[in-house]
């Protein structure tokens, strides 16, 4: 199948726009692609920056509540004082109230006398909604816990950060089996030794609820203690393993975290399988969070993760609009790859036709010769070819007319050749026979011109040939053909006959031209010629004569037989022959 070059350009530039487009559009997705998933790990890291920072000021909070209540007044009034009066612990247990009102992640408060064996001396605690005051033999000995003995070396001032733990203290009903973290404190006293400690318990889990108020509900919470042993996951039965027996490490499930907990990096971002559910890519960011601990030791491993289904959620639309884009891009490709087509192939469109024109008839068409690019070069080119050929099909053409002239024609006498007789003859013949009209030939022979020849040169016969032939042309009408076969032998073919008589008045007409002497310039004296007209055929029936001597005779029929032989086979029956002469004086007329 041929195609177009406007065709195979369009889709040339249609393909190429096309591809372009869908590059384009490949390389959009990819580069958008990379672009929000290196956002989502920049936002779910900077999400975990800031959730960190949220958690080590709520607890440096707690740290700070905890000085402030060990430097109170009512704080400093009880230490180391057991009787004291009533109305400071009243006034220590609303301050706890009103604390415990302001924060609610804070499980309870206490005043622990060392010098008691840890007892309680004020206690204020959450129990549901409620916060409840417990006095009297409700108030426990705490001296065993860490968070109590590991305190007595502190200073008035500093604060000590337990471990996060399941909360199994008695008591607390609002905190028991809850993830808790215990801040302690030294009253702030004129001695040298510790002899009160106030102690904050923390509610993690209704922490980082709050803490997470303001995430995608899509983030999980991921915490781990200085080892990796995980404290918050959201499978809660991997929580606390260590409290269960068993260690249940956070790289574990993050292998990469191993990073963070030798400290040889602070921040981590990483990809890994759901292990809920394999078929679930996750994506998470860990940082490493010192706590505010005087010890300097207390350190969390803290992250989010997020499913990756939600970015290439994003992706996909973003995949779409694109590809709507593309496709968009591609229609626009195929109508401008179309226009730009015919706008460049409309002047080869129209050179292509003149040239076709110029081919069949020889046709010159406008052709775009202002322009200034290829295009303008090609159609001047062409019209210098179309000018060339021009010329050179003149030439031929004068030179075929030359040719077919010279091939029809006596080159001496410029009469119709023998080849040029016969197919008039044979023409004239043919509508003879159809229209039942008469033709003759009258047959023509010089005398004594090869003595002409032999005596005066063949320049002089030449001319004579020629003057012969002016005769015979003057002599007869438009409608006969005058001929020359060959030599000095003449033949004049009459085609359109009326009257037997015509015939005989042009032969007494050449009888009279020849009768007066032929003047040849080249030479001094007229040069007279004895032409004797030797024989005339006709397809008429009627017979006649005139004048003849026996020598004119004799030539007349051997010229007869001569003309017969030239006469196709399949026209002689048509050919009758008829003789006479015009010569003056001689006798009377003879039969053939």
């Amino acid at each position: 199948m041929n195609f177009s070059m406007r065709f195979k350009l369009a889709s040339l530039l249609a393909v190429f726009g096309i591809l372009i487009s869908g590059l384009t559009g490949y390389y959009s997705y990819s580069s958008s692609r990379t672009m929000l998933l290196n956002a989502a790990e920049r936002d779910l890291l900077t999400a975990t920056q800031v959730l960190g920072r949220s958690l080590q000021a709520s607890l440096a909070s707690a740290s700070q509540d905890v000085r402030l209540l060990a430097s109170l007044p009512q704080t400093r009034q009880l230490s180391g004082q057991p009787a004291a009066s009533p109305v400071a612990h009243d006034e220590l247990a609303a301050t706890f109230s009103s604390l415990l009102k302001v924060h609610p992640e804070y499980l309870q408060i206490r005043l622990i006398g060392l010098a008691e064996h840890g007892k309680e001396r004020v206690r204020v605690e959450r129990d549901g909604k409620q916060l409840t005051r417990v006095e009297g033999l409700l108030l426990q000995e705490k001296a065993h816990f860490p968070y109590v003995f590991k305190a007595l070396d502190l200073q008035p001032g500093q604060v000590r950060l337990s471990p996060i733990v399941i909360n199994h203290e008695q008591g607390a009903h609002s905190g028991l089996d809850k993830p808790t973290l215990t801040i302690s404190g030294p009253s702030d006293t004129d001695s040298a030794s510790i002899s009160d400690l106030i102690v904050l318990n923390i509610d993690l889990n209704k922490l980082f609820k709050q803490l997470k108020a303001d995430l995608p509900s899509q983030y999980e919470v991921y915490l781990s203690n200085e080892v990796g042993d995980i404290l918050i996951h959201p499978d809660a039965s991997l929580t606390f393993g260590f409290d269960r027996g068993q260690r249940i490490l956070l790289q574990s499930y993050f292998a990469p975290v191993d990073s963070l907990l030798d400290g040889s990096r602070t921040t981590l971002v990483t990809t890994s399988l759901d292990h809920a559910n394999a078929d679930r890519e996750l994506i998470s960011a860990f940082v490493r969070l010192p706590l505010d601990d005087d010890s300097g030791k207390r350190q969390v491993i803290l992250g989010l993760s997020q499913p990756a289904d939600f970015i290439v959620r994003d992706i996909g639309t973003l995949g779409w609009s694109i590809a709507k884009i593309v496709a968009v891009l591609s229609l626009l490709s195929l109508l401008l790859s179309a226009l730009a087509a015919r706008a460049l192939t409309r002047p080869l469109h129209d050179m292509m036709h003149a040239i076709q024109r110029f081919s069949k008839d020889r046709t010159v068409s406008p052709l775009p010769l202002r322009r200034r690019d290829e295009l303008g070069q090609l159609a001047r080119s062409f019209q210098e070819m179309q000018q060339e050929i021009v010329e050179h099909l003149n030439q031929l053409n004068e030179s075929r007319n030359a040719l077919d002239h010279l091939a029809q024609h006596d080159p001496l006498t410029g009469l119709p050749n023998r080849r040029m007789f016969f197919e008039r003859l044979q023409l004239a013949i043919i509508s003879a026979r159809r229209t039942h009209q008469p033709l003759a030939l009258l047959f023509i022979d010089l005398d004594y011109f090869k003595e002409i020849n032999d005596s005066h040169g063949h320049a002089l016969g030449d001319e004579v040939l020629k003057a012969v032939a002016r005769l015979l042309s003057s002599a007869t009408r438009e409608v006969d053909t005058v001929a020359r076969l060959g030599g000095d032998e003449f033949v004049i073919l009459f085609n359109v006959l009326d009257e037997p008589e015509d015939i005989q008045r042009i032969v007494h007409k050449l009888h009279e031209r020849f009768q007066n002497p032929l003047r040849i310039e080249s030479l001094d004296e007229a040069a007279a010629i004895d032409a004797r007209i030797a024989e005339s055929w006709s397809t008429h029936p009627r017979r006649f004569f005139v004048d003849a001597t026996p020598d004119f005779l004799t030539k007349a029929a051997q010229a007869l037989g001569i003309l017969r032989d030239l006469v196709p086979p399949c026209c002689r029956h048509h050919v009758k022959p008829f003789l006479w002469a015009t010569w003056p004086g001689d006798s009377d007329p003879h039969g053939p």
